[in-house]
C-alpha cells in the first residue's frame, strides 16, 4: 500500500534508539524526509546515518533536549514547514510510592510526558492547518488504559495528554490534520530490558525469571519488534488514516482484556 507520504517531513524525537528509531524507519520506508531529535548527538548521527543508506532521505539530526524550550525551539527551526509529529517521550518507567512524591516529582513528570508534547503540537499545528495536511502522533504506553499500581505519576501525565489531544483534533480535522496516540505493550528495546533488570533487582529476584513472568502475560507469547509500532505510526501518518482521530490505540499482544 502506498501510503502517500513521499517527500513529506517528520519531526521524530527520541530517535535514537528505541521506538522513536523504529518509528523513523518506517516514515523513511515511505518516501518521509525526517528531522530527528535525540540528546546524545553520538548516537542520533549514527541513527540518522543507518537510515540515510537504507532509504535515501534527507535526514537532519538534532541533538538537544526535547523538553526545554531553547531545545524544541532548535528542533523546529531545522524543520521547516513539517506534516508530521512523532512525540516520544523516549523516558523509562520509574516505579515509586505516591506519599513520596513532592510537587517537584510531579512537575517533572507532567512537564516531559504532558507540556512538553503539548507545546511542540501547537507550535506546528496552526502551519498544517493551512497547508491542509498535518499527523500528530504521541507515543504513550498501554497501560494508561488500565492504570498500574506506582505509576501515578506517569500514567497521569499521559492520560492528561491524550485528553488534551482528544479535544484539540476536535477543531484541527477539519483542515485534515488528525492527532492520535499509539500504546505500546512490551516491545524488545533496550528500554524495557533496562527496566526489567530494575524491577529483578528491587524484587530481589532474576532477570530471567522476570522476562518469564512478563512473556505469560502477553497472549502473544513474545516481545513486539519495534517495527510494528513504526509500521502503525507510520499508518497512522498517511492519507489512508484520515478518518481515525482522538484514538488511543493498544499495540500490545492482547494484555489489555477490555473492549474500549
Amino acid at each position: 500500500m502506498d501510503l502517500g507520504l513521499k517527500g513529506r517531513t517528520a519531526i521524530v524525537s527520541a530517535a535514537s534508539k528505541g521506538l522513536g528509531r523504529a518509528c523513523a524507519m518506517s516514515l523513511a520506508h515511505e518516501g518521509v524526509n525526517l528531522v530527528l531529535n535525540a540528546r546524545s548527538a553520538d548516537a542520533l548521527e549514527a541513527t540518522a546515518e543507518e537510515i540515510r543508506a537504507a532509504t535515501g532521505v534527507e535526514v537532519t539530526a538534532v541533538p538537544a533536549d526535547f523538553n526545554t524550550d531553547e531545545g524544541r525551539a532548535e528542533i523546529l527551526a531545522k524543520a521547516g514547514e513539517p506534516d508530521i509529529l512523532v512525540c516520544n517521550p523516549g523516558v523509562r518507567q520509574i516505579p515509586g510510592e505516591f506519599e513520596d512524591w513532592t510537587r517537584a516529582d510531579w512537575d517533572e513528570w507532567f512537564e516531559v510526558h504532558f507540556f512538553s508534547s503539548l507545546q511542540m503540537m501547537t507550535s506546528v499545528l496552526p502551519g498544517m492547518r493551512a497547508r491542509k495536511f498535518g499527523r500528530v502522533v504521541n507515543i504513550s504506553v498501554s497501560f494508561i488504559k488500565f492504570p498500574q499500581p506506582h505509576f501515578a505519576h506517569s500514567h497521569s501525565a499521559r492520560l492528561a495528554l491524550s485528553g488534551a489531544i482528544a479535544s484539540m483534533v476536535k477543531e484541527t480535522v477539519r483542515d485534515n490534520v488528525t492527532m492520535n496516540t499509539v500504546c505500546p505493550g512490551f516491545f524488545d528495546t533496550d528500554a524495557l530490558h533496562t527496566n526489567l533488570h530494575n524491577h529483578a533487582r528491587r524484587g530481589d529476584t532474576t532477570y530471567e525469571a522476570i522476562v518469564e513472568n512478563r512473556l505469560q502475560s502477553v497472549p502473544a507469547g513474545r516481545f513486539a519488534d519495534p517495527k510494528e509500532c513504526g509500521d502503525l505510526v507510520a499508518f497512522l501518518c498517511s492519507d489512508q488514516a484520515g478518518f481515525i482521530v482522538g484514538q488511543n490505540i493498544i499495540n500490545d499482544g492482547g494484555v489489555y482484556q477490555g473492549l474500549f
